[in-house]
C-alpha cells in the first residue's frame, strides 16, 4: 500500500542533463573548513575533482564555560567561506551545497552563525546530524573505492566526532557517531606538552570506552565467516598516512588513496608522537600546518578503535563527507541511476523504519498521506506555489504523525514532534527534520504559534509558513479517515477565486455509508485550513465510487 504513495512522490520527473555541470561543496568541520570543487559527468554518471581548498579554522575551540562559538573564531570561518566562494565562482559552479558538522551542531549559538553565514555571504548551510554525517561519508566512500559486496568498515576521525560504519557497497548495515574526535580530546584532556604518563593513559582509556559502544553495534552486524576490511578517511588519517609513507619509502605517494599501514606501525608511531612536543610534531615530515597540535589524540583514537575491532590494517579513502555532499546531490537531481541508485530512496526507507519502530498504524497512515498528498496537489498553483520538495516533506510528516502513541495517548502529537526531532531521519537536513516534526506536531489540537518553542525553531519565515499552511492539509487528511477504516475513497477540489471558496466533494467507499463522522470531524477541523488559507471550505458528500 505504501508503495503507490512512495511511487507517486518518486517519479516527480528530475531535470535532463546533457553538459558538465560543475559543483562546489563545503564541509564546516569542527577542526577545519574544507571545499571540494567537482565536473560532474552526468553520462557515466560520476565526477572529477578540479579543486580543493581548505582553512583550519577551528571552530571546535569554543568557550570552555558556555560551549559557543567564539566570536573571532566565527569571524575567521565567516571570512574564509568568503573566500571559498569567490574560488567556486571563478571556477564557474552553479551551485555551492555547505554541511556543518559536530561543532556547530553542539553549540548553543550554532544556528545563530548559520544565520550570519547567510545573512552575511547568502550561502545557507545545512546542519546535519551525527547519523547523517556517516551516511553522507559512507556515500563518498564508495564514491571512489570499490567494495564488490564484501562487508568493509569505515572510520572517519574528525575534529569533534568520530564515524563507524559497516557497509558492503549496498545500504549501510550500520551507521554510528560517536562524540570523540582529535580536538575535542586534545582540549578536553591533555594540558602537558609532551604529554605526561597518566594523561596519555587516560586518554587511550577514555577514547576506548567511548568507542566501544559503535564497535559493539558494527560487530554485531557481521555475519559468520566475514572478515571486513577497514577503511579510514579524513584528515587525521591521512596525514599519518603520509607521515608513514615518507618514512617507509621516503617519497610523497601521487595519491593516499588505497595507501595502507598496519596497526603494529601505528602503535610505533603514537609511542614516538606521545615524547614530542606540539614544535617538534610540527617538525615531522609531511604534518600539516596545526595538525600537530592535535595528531597525538587522533591517532590515539585510530589506535584504539583498531584494537577494539580486531583488526590489523587500514586502507586510506581519499573520498569522505565532501565527495559524499557532491554524491547525494546528484542522486536528489536525478543524476545517478546505475549505481548507489538505492539510495536514492533512503527518506522514505527512513521515514518506513521509524514508523516501524514506533508500531505506527501505517494503513492509516498510508490513507492520511494519500489525502494529504490529493489535497496538496489538487490545491497547487492555486491555494500554494510549493514543488517536489514540500511534498516529501508532508509526505513524511503524515506517516509519522501518530507516532507519539508510542508514548502516550495524551499529548501524542506534543510526543510526535519530539520522537521525530530526535529519530535522525537520514537523508534530511535538521531544517527538514524541523518541519516535519512540527507538521506532525499540529494534525491536532493548537494551530502553531509563536510562542511554541518547537515553532520558534523553524528560524526561516518561509519554513514557519510551509508547517502552518501544510499543517492544515495534515489536519483535514486526519479528518478525512475519522474512523480509520478507509470510509473515504478520494476527494476532489474545486475552488472558486471570486468567492474565495473551496468545495471539497468527498466521495464515500461504500453507497450506504454516510460517512457521518468523517464529515463532522472536517467540519470541526477546517476552521484552521480557512484561516491560513482565507477562504471558506465547503463539504459535500457525492455517491459512492463504483468499481468497474
Amino acid at each position: 500500500m505504501l508503495d503507490s504513495i512512495s511511487a507517486s512522490w518518486e517519479s516527480t520527473p528530475t531535470q535532463t542533463v546533457e553538459q558538465h555541470r560543475i559543483i562546489a561543496a563545503i564541509d564546516l568541520g569542527t577542526n577545519s573548513l574544507h571545499m571540494v570543487i567537482v565536473r560532474i559527468e552526468p553520462t557515466l554518471p560520476s565526477f572529477s575533482i578540479i579543486a580543493r581548498e581548505k582553512e583550519t579554522v577551528r571552530l571546535g575551540d569554543r568557550d570552555t564555560k558556555t560551549g559557543e562559538l567564539k566570536p573571532e573564531i566565527m569571524e575567521k570561518a565567516i571570512a574564509a567561506l568568503g573566500r571559498f566562494q569567490e574560488v567556486a565562482k571563478t571556477l564557474n559552479a552553479e551551485t555551492t551545497i555547505a554541511v556543518a558538522t559536530s561543532a556547530v551542531r553542539e553549540a548553543p549559538n550554532g544556528k545563530d552563525f548559520l544565520q550570519r553565514v547567510e545573512d552575511e555571504l547568502s550561502l545557507s548551510v545545512d546542519l546535519i546530524s551525527g547519523q547523517e554525517e556517516a551516511r553522507q561519508i559512507y556515500l563518498g566512500v564508495l564514491s571512489g573505492m570499490e567494495f564488490n559486496d564484501q562487508p568493509h568498515i569505515i572510520i572517519d576521525i574528525g575534529g569533534g566526532s568520530t564515524e563507524i560504519i559497516l557497509g558492503d557497497s549496498h545500504e549501510a548495515r550500520v551507521l554510528t557517531s560517536t562524540k570523540v574526535g582529535a580536538v575535542r580530546l586534545t582540549s578536553e584532556l591533555i594540558t602537558t606538552d609532551p604529554i605526561s604518563n597518566a594523561e596519555f593513559q587516560y586518554l587511550q582509556a577514555y577514547a576506548r570506552g567511548t568507542l566501544e559502544r559503535s564497535v559493539e553495534e558494527v560487530q554485531a552486524n557481521i555475519q559468520t565467516g566475514e572478515t571486513p576490511r577497514l577503511v579510514g578517511t579524513a584528515g587525521t588519517i591521512e596525514t599519518l598516512a603520509l607521515i608513514h609513507a615518507r618514512e617507509k619509502s621516503g617519497s610523497v605517494p601521487a595519491t593516499l588513496n588505497r595507501y595502507e599501514f598496519s596497526l603494529k606501525d601505528l602503535r610505533e608511531l603514537v609511542n614516538r608522537l606521545r615524547k614530542l612536543n606540539y614544535s617538534e610534531r610540527a617538525e615531522i615530515p609531511g604534518m600539516p600546518d596545526r595538525r600537530s597540535e592535535v595528531i597525538l589524540a587522533g591517532a590515539v583514537i585510530l589506535q584504539e578503535a583498531m584494537t577494539i575491532l580486531g583488526v590489523d590494517s587500514l586502507t586510506v579513502c581519499e573520498r569522505s563527507l565532501r565527495e559524499g555532499v557532491i554524491v547525494d546531490w546528484m542522486l536528489t537531481h536525478g543524476l545517478i541511476e546505475d549505481k548507489l541508485r538505492y539510495q536514492g530512496s533512503v527518506r522514505e526507507r527512513s521515514v518506513l523504519k521509524q514508523a516501524k519502530k514506533y508500531n505506527v498504524n501505517l494503513e492509516h497512515s498510508d490513507r492520511v498521506a494519500k489525502f494529504a498528498l490529493s489535497l496538496f496537489n489538487q490545491t497547487q498553483g492555486k491555494l500554494h506555489n510549493w514543488g517536489a520538495e514540500e511534498r516529501q516533506l508532508l509526505w513524511a510528516a503524515t506517516i509519522l504523525h501518530n507516532c507519539g502513541h508510542y508514548v502516550s495517548h495524551n499529548a501524542h502529537h506534543k510526543h510526535s514532534y519530539y520522537l521525530i526531532r530526535n529519530g535522525e531521519l537520514l537523508g534530511y537536513t535538521e531544517t527538514e527534520i524541523e518541519i516535519i516534526a512540527n507538521l506532525a506536531r499540529y494534525h491536532r489540537k493548537s494551530a502553531p504559534k509563536k510562542k511554541h518553542e518547537n515553532y520558534a525553531n523553524l528560524l526561516h519565515k518561509e519554513d514557519r509558513q510551509i508547517v502552518s499552511k501544510l499543517s492544515a492539509f495534515v489536519r483535514l487528511a486526519v479528518a478525512l479517515d475519522r474512523r480509520q477504516i478507509g470510509a473515504i475513497a478520494r476527494v476532489q477540489c474545486e475552488y472558486n477565486p471570486d468567492s474565495q471558496e473551496l468545495q471539497l466533494h468527498i466521495f464515500p467507499s461504500h453507497p450506504d455509508d454516510d460517512c457521518a463522522l468523517e464529515l463532522w470531524s472536517v467540519d470541526l477541523k477546517k476552521e484552521v485550513f480557512e484561516a491560513e488559507f482565507q477562504l471558506k471550505l465547503v463539504t459535500t458528500l457525492e455517491s459512492a465510487v463504483t468499481v468497474s
